[in-house]
């Protein structure tokens, strides 16, 4: 029987599906997966970060308040992910105390709306499911929780507790059902929240809160109050990899995708641009086209991580004062290729052609940000 043949009979039933992986090997059926850098591999920001939100794996945000964090891309080399093929893992460390009520972690993707409407996923129906999973190891143990939020119309919030033991790696797979309360709209904007929260303080927690199913959402109430403090303990660490959500109950074996597929994922949300070029409109500036590698989800915003070089491929390199750039007339879609104005010159020739990058000593990028 010829693979077209056998997925032809197996169709759409999840334990079918289970079958087909089994028969042809993990990754005979792409797209499952609806995590973008579910196997952590790609960090355009940069392998370290201290600030809060997005810095350093792409698509994850490691969102934290009363308690400083570092935010990593770490190596395996061993251990259950690692067995698993996953080479990488997202680290958040502790760099503080804080035993405060406000004080969070919460370690997150936001999922674009329309890729979940058109999941297959009935998101408004109880009998169907998706599932979530990922491995997970914290340095101290404990329950933790992991915690779904639909975000349109009126916000729906579920969680799910997680017991740990203290440095082991733990594989957990979560089956979630639909509520009549979710809405997801097929549009380009935040769809589905959905992470592990290391610490929740007790201003966003309740003793009686009812896990495993849906209800409105409530920033006082969103899962049960935590035993252990991790935002209380020095130098703590918790670490993900192998994320992963797909339509139905059952979780099947992760869908491992190229660097170069992941890549070009994320860069629907952020990147670097590839070339900008233009002419001197005034001895102080640049007006330029920059080109990204792909269209955004939306338009973007444009920074720069430095000050930039620029040629006039003719007698001399220019080198901002500081970094700045922005968009000429406001960008109001995602096109790949906008006209922006690079400010903070000195010496340009009126009219004459210049172009970045120019030297490769300088790695400082031109950035556009299209993050949910």
């Amino acid at each position: 029987m010829t693979r077209a043949r056998d997925i032809a009979n197996l169709g759409n039933n999840t334990t079918n599906l289970e079958t087909l992986d089994t028969l042809y090997g993990d990754n005979v059926l792409t797209g499952r997966n609806l995590i973008i850098n579910g196997a952590m591999q790609v960090a355009q920001r940069g392998t370290s970060a201290t600030a809060s939100g997005y810095g350093s794996v792409d698509r994850f945000r490691s969102e934290f308040s009363g308690v400083s964090v570092t935010q990593s891309q770490e190596s395996l080399s061993s251990g259950g992910p690692y067995d698993s093929g996953f080479r990488y893992f997202l680290r958040a460390t502790n760099t503080s105390t804080s035993s405060a009520t406000s004080a969070f972690l919460q370690m997150y993707q936001y999922i674009e709306a329309q890729n979940i409407s058109i999941s297959g996923w009935k998101a408004n129906s109880s009998s169907s499911f998706i599932n979530y999973s990922f491995w997970v190891r914290s340095s101290l143990a404990g329950t933790y929780f992991i915690n779904l939020r639909s975000l349109d119309g009126t916000s729906q919030n579920f969680s799910s507790p997680v017991v740990l033991e203290a440095a082991t790696w733990k594989k957990v797979s979560l089956s979630i059902p639909g509520n009549s309360g979710i809405t997801i709209a097929t549009d380009n904007g935040q769809g589905l929240f959905i992470g592990i929260v290391p610490h929740y303080g007790t201003d966003y927690t309740t003793s009686g809160h009812t896990t495993g199913a849906w209800a409105a959402y409530s920033g006082s109430d969103i899962t049960p109050d935590y035993s252990q403090s991790w935002t209380n303990t020095a130098s703590a660490t918790f670490d993900i990899t192998g994320v992963q959500l797909e339509l139905g109950e059952t979780a099947t074996p992760f869908e491992h995708r190229s660097y170069a597929d992941e890549l070009f994922a994320c860069q629907r949300y952020y990147s670097h641009a590839v070339a900008a070029t233009g002419v001197a409109a005034h001895p102080t500036f640049i007006n330029a086209w920059a080109t990204f590698p792909r269209e955004f989800r939306d338009a973007p915003t444009y920074s720069t991580s430095g000050a930039l070089n620029f040629s006039d491929g003719f007698s001399a390199d220019f080198l901002q004062s500081s970094g700045a750039v922005s968009a000429i007339s406001a960008a109001s879609d995602g096109a790949p290729s906008q006209f922006l104005v690079f400010v903070n010159f000195s010496g340009l020739t009126q009219g004459r052609f210049m172009a970045f990058p120019r030297r490769l000593s300088n790695d400082n990028r031109l950035i556009a940000d299209a993050e949910l």
